[in-house]
């Protein structure tokens, strides 16, 4: 993750759309909606999360593992909630995130809040509530919650109402930057100075001059690193999605692959250049050399960034997010520079178009291949047998795995690898 400075403190919203979700499943995706799991299962959270809460009170931890003096908890780290338009004021809407329920709105100054999904007095979704005034009401019994989480009315009680700490909602840290609206689950009480330090992902080239950008957003089943992998693996590409982004040639790449000390995985490649599929006549009609960039950050953003040719660049950045039940959500942003052709209006209106539905279908295939994946792991488990081309899988997945036990992958040490492959 990068560490940028603090953003402003009433950001811009950005009008970027976002695409309609493409339902993998029908998971949690309006307020009041049944969250996502296998036909005659119970709901459950996933299973780094504690199997019920504790006796401490609404505030206890959800997700305990690798807070302050214990590592680094996944629950340090920013996850991407929902983009800014689709929680306009006046809205409530619900999210899950590592098993977490939120119900997310924006209070009186616009801000974004995040309070646990569950009104204290009887157990109901605060997201199927009404916001007043930046203020949420509980459907059942009317109970109002400001955006700390605290009851500021109950109207069975009327005028003799006093406000009772213990009453209060669960609300978590949210920061609202460059179009999306993060939270971080660990209370901030729990968290070292170094994971309190993480900041949210900041996005390149955005805003700079020439760039444009298409925001997709998909509901994948499958594992969170899974797909992180999957973004960034060369060699799935002339099978899954042959003809539209490579097909097989055989042809030699050179890879330079790097693990460093924040917990990031760099690779370059070196060999590639008319293998672009349909649209490389576009991309790069002289055939030449191109630049391509693949880079993991942890805990779950991947960057895949191609120079084409002179003018024309692609960069695609995506973070997942958990939700349970084996469900993640992968939020894709699309960054591209076509020089006049991204810059006029009109051609860019065609562009767009053409990014989105391709970018799309590419994605449309991923989720089915990691579907597969999934439904075998399920089965099997998780067995690799990996050839010298999965090295760039190998170093994403000693992070996660460092992640998953509660450690911090920085304290890796570096690694370096060149290796040669065939696409």
């Amino acid at each position: 993750m990068s560490a940028p400075e603090a953003p402003p403190a009433a950001p811009p919203r950005e009008a970027t759309p976002i695409e309609p979700l493409r339902a993998e499943s029908a998971g949690p995706e309006p307020a009041c909606a049944e969250p996502a799991r296998e036909p005659g299962s119970a709901p459950r959270r996933l299973a780094s999360a504690t199997a019920a809460e504790s006796d401490a009170g609404p505030d206890a931890a959800v997700h305990p593992e690798g807070l302050a003096g214990a590592g680094l908890s996944l629950d340090a780290f920013w996850w991407v909630a929902c983009a800014s338009e689709e929680l306009p004021p006046g809205r409530a809407l619900r999210r899950i995130v590592r098993g977490e329920w939120l119900a997310l709105f924006r209070g009186p100054d616009g801000r974004p809040a995040a309070l646990r999904d569950r009104c204290m007095h009887r157990n109901a979704p605060l997201s199927c509530g009404k916001v007043e005034a930046g203020r949420v009401r509980c459907p059942y019994h009317g109970w109002l919650y400001d955006p700390s989480g605290q009851v500021v009315a109950v109207p069975a009680e009327g005028p003799a109402f006093v406000p009772v700490a213990r009453r209060a909602a669960r609300a978590f840290e949210v920061r609202e930057q460059q179009g999306y609206v993060y939270v971080r689950l660990a209370p901030p009480g729990d968290l070292a100075p170094d994971a309190a330090a993480l900041e949210p992902y900041r996005y390149p080239r955005l805003g700079e001059p020439g760039w444009r950008r298409v925001r997709l957003r998909n509901r994948y089943r499958g594992d969170m690193t899974h797909i992180a992998v999957n973004n960034i693996d060369v060699t799935h590409t002339p099978f899954v999605h042959r003809g539209i982004f490579r097909v097989e040639r055989q042809q030699p790449i050179r890879a330079t692959i790097r693990r460093t000390e924040r917990g990031s995985v760099h690779v370059e490649y070196a060999g590639e250049d008319s293998n672009l599929g349909w649209f490389g006549w576009f991309l790069n009609p002289g055939g030449g050399p191109i630049e391509h960039r693949d880079n993991f950050h942890m805990p779950n953003v991947t960057e895949v960034e191609y120079v084409f040719s002179p003018g024309k660049s692609l960069f695609i950045i995506s973070q997942a997010v958990p939700e349970e039940d084996g469900h993640t959500l992968l939020y894709t942003d699309l960054l591209y520079r076509f020089g006049a052709f991204s810059a006029w209006t009109p051609l860019d209106w065609v562009v767009r178009r053409v990014i989105r539905a391709q970018g799309q279908r590419v994605i449309d295939q991923d989720v089915e291949v990691v579907r597969w994946q999934a439904e075998v792991v399920a089965r099997y488990g998780e067995e690799f047998h990996n050839t010298a081309a999965d090295a760039i899988q190998v170093l994403v997945e000693s992070i996660a795995a460092e992640l998953r036990a509660g450690r911090d992958p920085r304290r890796l040490p570096p690694r370096t690898a060149e290796l040669t492959f065939r696409v």
